[in-house]
């Protein structure tokens, strides 16, 4: 759970005035305090605790980015790629950056609802096999779609992407 709480941190802590953030700091050691015994004794809801909260946040962070005077998660990362980008493409990043939300979300949930309704080994098959082959096919889809819509726009590659993203701050 550590790397997923200090994760929690950051973002509670880049996000939120001091007193908030000292708030929910303090919630969440509470609610950790508070499910450590049973997350100890079931090592199954551990597990989907952390992944269910790594969607999660994903899901967060790029929603977040689609607030009012906020530029979207895929708007920042794009610009950074490629210079100054046209209102279509601020609009088609946009756009991006909403289904990235809704795809973050939607693997939460579903890791929920199958954990909670499904044989166990039908909820370890779909996070330890389904999951990344899912990320993969939405950036496959991500970039077809792309291709047909912006079609005069340069392509950079996901490793030029990754480095992109990893050398941003924010």
């Amino acid at each position: 759970m550590g790397p997923l709480t200090v994760l929690a941190l950051i973002l509670v802590w880049r996000w939120t005035p001091p007193p908030a953030a000292i708030l929910l700091t303090i919630g969440l050691a509470a609610l950790l305090y508070g499910l450590w015994p049973l997350l100890r004794h079931n090592f199954s809801l551990f597990y989907l605790v952390q992944e269910s909260g790594v969607y999660g946040l994903l899901g967060l962070t790029f929603s977040r980015s689609l607030l009012p005077n906020r530029v979207a998660t895929c708007t920042h990362l794009a610009d950074k790629l490629h210079g100054p980008l046209s209102p279509r493409e601020v609009l088609y990043t946009r756009r991006v950056t909403a289904a990235w939300a809704v795809f973050f979300f939607t693997v939460a949930a579903v890791s929920i609802l199958l954990f909670l309704f499904a044989p166990l080994r039908v909820w370890s098959i779909y996070i330890n096999f389904c999951v990344l082959p899912l990320v993969g096919a939405m950036f496959l889809a991500e970039y077809l779609v792309r291709r047909r819509v912006l079609p005069q726009v340069r392509r950079a590659g996901l490793l030029a992407t990754v480095r992109v993203y990893l050398a941003t701050p924010q």
